[in-house]
């Protein structure tokens, strides 16, 4: 789970990491009001989780109360979804560092990197100039010892008194790192002033999804998610993607729903969102049907193969689901496995053409997708 800057900079300043004054907004008039009290310039910061908010505008400098309140009119109003600013006095940078703590799961090693060119896209810059990012790899269970932090400032080029504040830094992060079981703390860029000292200019902090039990503090918001049906999702515990085309699936494992998705695309379809049909889910017909016509897809695809997660009941739980939602658009179902004869009979009773190859579903969905509103009337589905 992926934490909010504003979040991410409040474990990094309870950890005894530098961050600049901010005032979280809501709305344009608290925004203004909160830049009023920083003083100016400051910047506001909108509080998406997506990389690159410089390059898309989502970040912006303003320097009096009319103009952080028009500017955060125009980012709350805008396409991006944002829903809360993060208002941040304005620091004077002498130079900007990048440092992060990720795991290498190959290594089973915690690794640290960093680059003395801060605020750049460090995966762009591991391809095109690897020499530049400093590695230091940390055994887990040794931790991050005064020594390799001192390693990597001295990597930096930071001498004296800089390089002893860079370490404390990373030796603080590394706390956060552990403390929230962790995949990723990152402050980019890591802010040196002219006066010398260390501030975390951006913070991203991700929390392994597997740890979130330990973690309740955490429990993710609507905020985490890029739709109420994700987020609806979520809770159910079903897996869930959006996307923003036409076609919903209800697929059963991810190799085949990749396969699918690959098709769709390939017969020149569109994918509306995934909704993971298998595994535990396989009984959730009802409101995996419900949550997949929140998208007012043209069509429903449904592709699954049952062995353990029988195709027979897969079957009686879509039937159920046509009776009580009665969706207006076609659904399109192949439905193999366990069970396959008794599925085949609770589709057709449910008005639906049970198809048995996958490649052929999808061109019918295709097809009934581009057809239009007409399209539930023609033959082979519902």
């Amino acid at each position: 789970m992926k934490l909010h800057e504003h979040e991410a900079k409040e474990v990094f300043a309870a950890a005894g990491i530098p961050t600049p004054r901010s005032v979280l907004a809501f709305d344009a008039e608290a925004a203004a009001a909160a830049a009023r009290t920083l003083g100016f310039p400051c910047v506001l910061k909108s509080q998406v989780l997506r990389g690159g908010r410089g390059k898309a505008g989502l970040i912006k400098v303003v320097k009096s109360e009319a103009e952080a309140r028009d500017t955060a009119t125009a980012l709350l109003s805008g396409p991006h979804g944002v829903r809360k600013l993060l208002v941040e006095e304005a620091v004077d940078i002498e130079r900007e560092i990048y440092l992060s703590i990720t795991v290498d799961p190959a290594a089973a090693e915690a690794v640290v990197l960093a680059c003395a060119e801060g605020g750049v896209e460090i995966e762009e810059l591991a391809a095109t100039a690897p020499d530049k990012i400093v590695r230091e790899r940390v055994p887990l269970a040794e931790g991050l010892l005064p020594f390799r932090a001192r390693n990597v400032a001295y990597a930096l080029g930071l001498e004296g008194e800089a390089a002893k504040k860079a370490a404390s830094v990373l030796e603080s992060l590394w706390r956060v790192f552990r403390a929230n079981d962790a995949e990723l703390a990152e402050i980019n860029p890591l802010f040196v002033t002219k006066a010398g000292a260390l501030v975390a200019g951006d913070g991203k902090l991700a929390v392994d999804d597997n740890a979130l039990f330990r973690h309740k503090d955490r429990e993710p918001g609507r905020d985490y998610y890029d739709s109420d049906a994700a987020f609806e999702a979520a809770a159910e515990g079903i897996p869930y993607l959006q996307f923003d085309g036409d076609i919903s699936l209800m697929c059963a494992g991810a190799g085949l729903t990749t396969v699918v998705y690959d098709l769709i695309v390939d017969e020149g379809g569109s994918v509306a969102n995934y909704l993971e049909f298998g595994g535990p889910n396989y009984k959730k017909a009802v409101r995996a049907m419900e949550l997949c016509l929140k998208n007012d897809p043209k069509v429903i695809l449904i592709v699954t193969f049952g062995t353990i997660a029988r195709a027979d009941v897969m079957a009686e739980g879509i039937a159920e689901a046509i009776g009580k939602l009665k969706p207006s658009c076609p659904i399109v179902a192949c439905i193999r496995g366990t069970g396959e004869e008794k599925a085949v009979e609770l589709l057709r009773a449910a008005g639906l053409d049970p198809l048995f190859d996958t490649e052929e579903a999808v061109r019918r969905a295709v097809a009934l997708g581009k057809a239009g509103p007409k399209a539930a009337a023609q033959g082979g589905t519902r």
